[in-house]
């Protein structure tokens, strides 16, 4: 499935994404070292061990990162004209080397373009959630899609 045009979707929709992503230490040092982010507890196995979580905790970013990303496929892939902001972005829970991580996403808010005749916002809600089924990360997008007759 691609991405849907703005007046393809409801208020409601729901999606559970198909790809999921086992998360490893490739990933995690390479986005942290990407991003110049030198936070022990991300690239320090010896910090991270003596933490309250006692090993390495994944960058959040990575997470907020691969969660959006795991969502592109059905929301906008092809349809997106820019995405205009992220909101109410929350971790609620730690993600840790190995955790298979999945997305769903769900339709919020949907309004017509005041500026662009040929395409309308759509707010997506996504969670990422392990493999144990708890919420890691969690936010609104705000998208600007095509309409599919512009």
């Amino acid at each position: 499935m691609s991405g849907r045009y703005f007046d393809e979707w409801a208020i409601g929709d729901r999606i559970e994404h198909p790809i999921r992503r086992t998360v490893t230490e490739t990933d995690n040092l390479l986005f942290s070292t990407m991003t110049h982010n030198p936070q022990p507890l991300h690239i320090d196995a010896e910090a991270a061990k003596a933490s309250e979580f006692g090993r390495i905790l994944v960058n959040g970013t990575f997470t907020f990162s691969l969660m959006v990303g795991l969502s592109v496929g059905e929301t906008t892939l092809g349809t997106l004209v820019a995405n205009l902001g992220y909101d109410e972005l929350v971790m609620p829970a730690p993600v840790f080397l190995g955790d298979t991580l999945r997305a769903t996403s769900e339709v919020t808010a949907l309004r017509e373009s005041k500026s662009r005749p040929g395409a309308g916002l759509v707010t997506f809600r996504h969670e990422a959630l392990n493999q144990r089924d708890e919420v890691v990360c969690r936010c609104l997008r705000t998208a600007l899609l095509k309409k599919r007759d512009a």
